[in-house]
């Protein structure tokens, strides 16, 4: 169910399911953690399982811009984590919380859950797994103005998912896609907090590429394309950043997601000035785009 529910999201986005989600985890997840178990090993298993969904919950609720409720989910899937005795999937909650820091530019802790996530999983988990808390660590130094180190970590990074072990992947780590994306997307990011806008463009379209081929995973690669645009649109590419907003208007589809909603806008925003130079794809898209946001209301 919780893999079941996964999908549909990042298929269909945070709003598709997101009252079945939540209504599952009140009902039967609340009764299963209250039940008695035949051993301590599935007892464990099984909070740690719930603590995946609080997880999915926390990350629907980002996805509707409830930040404050997505942290109170991602704190729940913590306490669920530490009922369980599950050191590494705590450090993956911490890792979500340093994330949504950034996300919504609020920084403050994001460096120091970070690090404290990298901390607890070093040297305990696979070497593809490890870099998806390395370049956690690598994006909160950017974002600090720590850029060498910052770079130094991306490099960590790129090391350790070259390895190429995704079988190692537990599985609250599975459940999101691609650990070669999600490090290149994270990688992207980080580049985006340097200022190095062609470097950003690289990777988020290594990550769009990665993604590509995987149906389920259609929001979280109609925003890599966009971010990839503004990337091309910074840099002064105007004409191909168009074209990169065509391929993620191609995947917003039926997606249900404030964030699709909010990139979307986005784009019509920064068409604006295209549109004053006279670009004609610029004027084909923000049409193409107004009447995706028409169909919505």
């Amino acid at each position: 169910m919780t893999t079941l529910f996964t999908e549909i999201d990042e298929r269909h986005g945070g709003q598709h399911g997101r009252t079945a989600v939540v209504q599952y985890l009140r009902s039967d997840v609340a009764d299963l953690c209250r039940a008695s178990f035949a051993s301590q090993d599935t007892r464990d298993d099984a909070l740690s399982t719930a603590a995946c969904v609080a997880y999915l919950c926390g990350w629907k609720a980002y996805d509707a811009k409830e930040h404050g409720l997505a942290q109170r989910y991602y704190l729940q899937a913590l306490a669920l984590t530490r009922e369980a005795g599950d050191d590494l999937h705590g450090a993956w909650t911490l890792r979500i919380l340093a994330h949504n820091g950034m996300d919504v530019r609020q920084p403050r802790h994001a460096l120091a859950l970070a690090e404290a996530a990298l901390t607890r999983v070093h040297g305990r988990v696979s070497p593809v797994t490890e870099a998806l808390f390395v370049v956690t660590r690598a994006r909160a130094l950017a974002v600090a103005g720590r850029a060498k180190e910052a770079v130094a970590q991306i490099r960590s990074a790129h090391d350790l998912v070259l390895r190429d072990e995704p079988d190692d992947l537990p599985f609250w780590a599975r459940l999101w896609g691609s650990p070669h994306a999600t490090v290149a997307s994270h990688t992207a990011k980080t580049f985006r907090a340097l200022g190095d806008h062609a470097n950003a463009e690289t990777h988020y379209a290594a990550s769009a590429r990665t993604r590509g081929g995987m149906p389920h995973q259609q929001r979280i690669t109609a925003l890599t394309l966009a971010a990839q645009g503004r990337a091309q649109a910074a840099q002064g590419h105007l004409e191909e950043a168009c074209t990169t907003w065509h391929r993620s208007l191609d995947l917003c589809g039926d997606v249900r997601s404030a964030r699709v909603t909010d990139e979307v806008r986005a784009i019509r925003s920064r068409l604006t000035t295209f549109r004053s130079r006279g670009v004609r794809a610029a004027e084909l898209l923000d049409e193409r785009a107004r009447a995706w946001q028409k169909a919505r209301r």
